[in-house]
């Protein structure tokens, strides 16, 4: 009797073990479900963060380009503008791009003639979940804009610098360019307001052996103008629409103009 109770007790013994390894395997299980759940709740609110909306764009709309700079501004800056009313640039839909003209010669005969030219040009980019803010969308094409004024073809003694009180940001681009075997002095502007980018560019040479127009004069016409123009984006209606798509007009208008 005493020799079998050691023997018993080692089979008892053995006899328990699978019992812990299934109580083990039992508790990895459950340890595993607990894991798994801590991580789907623990994915939930990054996948919110993930999908939140972008800002609103700004601007709901452009102002009509011919009316954004005064009347009495086209007059100091083009004396004899063929149109006094401007010339529209071709647009596909002016709710996202639009611009206007005006050129004119001031013929003082033997004293020779002025020749000037103003254009201002708007590009109003929509909130879009996949390609950002409006502004932000506003931020790379203004880029753009100042890199393209920079690269004009012919240009010679290209300056850029900031420029302060036009919109949330601008930039000068002034250069000198020959045509029409004349020398022209060139001033653009290049000016954001937030989801809105305005370009202007004012330039004019002299004809028949009149002086060459300073290019501190056509920097001031520019900024000026520029000024006015960006400040008939703010007068217009600020858009408080939630974000979205970018409407499919705005798409092709990109395509077509890019």
């Amino acid at each position: 009797m005493h020799r079998s109770a050691p023997r018993l007790s080692r089979i008892l013994a053995c006899a328990a073990v699978p019992v812990m390894l299934v109580v083990a395997g039992c508790s990895s299980d459950s340890g595993d479900k607990k894991g798994s759940g801590s991580s789907s709740s623990s994915a939930a609110p990054s996948a919110k963060k993930s999908e939140a909306t972008v800002e609103p764009a700004k601007f709901a709309a452009l102002p009509d380009p011919c009316k954004s700079i005064s009347a009495k501004t086209v007059t100091s800056l083009v004396p004899k503008a063929k149109s006094k009313g401007g010339t529209p640039a071709s647009s596909s839909d002016t709710a996202y791009r639009a611009g206007c003209s005006w050129n004119g010669l001031d013929d003082n005969g033997v004293k020779g003639s002025q020749y000037r030219w103003l254009d201002v040009g708007f590009t109003r980019f929509d909130s879009d979940q996949a390609l950002g803010s409006g502004a932000k969308r506003a931020q790379q094409d203004y880029a753009k804009q100042v890199a393209k004024a920079k690269a004009t073809e012919g240009a010679k003694k290209v300056a850029e610098a900031p420029v302060s009180g036009i919109g949330e940001q601008a930039t000068k681009i002034t250069y000198d360019l020959t045509k029409t075997s004349e020398d022209f002095k060139y001033a653009t502007v290049v000016a954001r307001t937030g989801n809105v980018v305005v370009t202007l560019t004012y330039n004019g040479a002299g004809y028949a052996g009149a002086k060459t127009p300073s290019a501190d004069d056509i920097l001031k016409g520019a900024e000026k103008a520029a000024k006015e123009a960006v400040a008939s984006v703010a007068a217009g209606t600020k858009s408080d629409a939630p974000s979205g798509s970018a409407k499919p007009s705005e798409k092709a208008t990109e395509k077509k103009t890019s």
